[in-house]
């Protein structure tokens, strides 16, 4: 990652983790998806992993997915492209009402039931379901992510999808 663009991403996950009056539902001068990357980037940076790299294919995918989520009204996981795997985090909620960081925020609260360990035996519960979109988040390995939101006209929800490359999640490997 060029030097000015790691530091561009520093600088905006710091201003975040300082600043935990900005997050919720206050209006932020960033577009969606530097405020979804940056609330992705500041649990990362917490555990000292390296910042994603927003990558606009990935973004493409994710957008591609969440319209079809919203026009079909289904809520399921991308069937997988086994020779380009892709991880996916799925999260949907109440139109209009959460913000990025409150979105994101909802997969970073998963880390109460994470454990270290190897997966998918990282969850307090036993069950991985309970940690399977942090673990992504967090997987060492992955480097890129692109994100996109859709609303539902049948169920009035807004519906984000972030792709992820490296995929994480992988049985007998460590997240971190």
């Amino acid at each position: 990652m060029a030097k000015s663009r790691w530091v561009a991403q520093i600088m905006a996950c710091a201003l975040v983790v300082i600043s935990p009056s900005l997050m919720g539902t206050a209006k932020l001068p960033w577009t969606f998806d530097q405020r979804v990357l940056a609330a992705q980037n500041r649990e990362r940076m917490r555990l000292g992993l390296e910042p994603f790299e927003w990558n606009p294919a990935l973004a493409e995918a994710a957008q591609a997915w969440a319209d079809h989520l919203a026009s079909t009204g289904e809520f399921e996981h991308a069937p997988e492209n086994y020779r380009a795997p892709e991880g996916e985090n799925l999260w949907a909620g109440t139109k209009g009402y959460y913000s990025p960081e409150a979105m994101v925020d909802a997969w970073v609260r998963e880390k109460k039931y994470f454990q270290h360990g190897v997966f998918p035996n990282n969850s307090t519960t036993g069950r991985v379901e309970d940690v399977g979109h942090y673990t992504q988040l967090i997987w060492r390995a992955t480097t890129d992510v692109g994100c996109a939101k859709a609303t539902s006209a049948s169920t009035q929800e807004d519906i984000l999808v972030c792709r992820y490359t490296e995929a994480g999640n992988y049985r007998g490997e460590r997240p971190l």
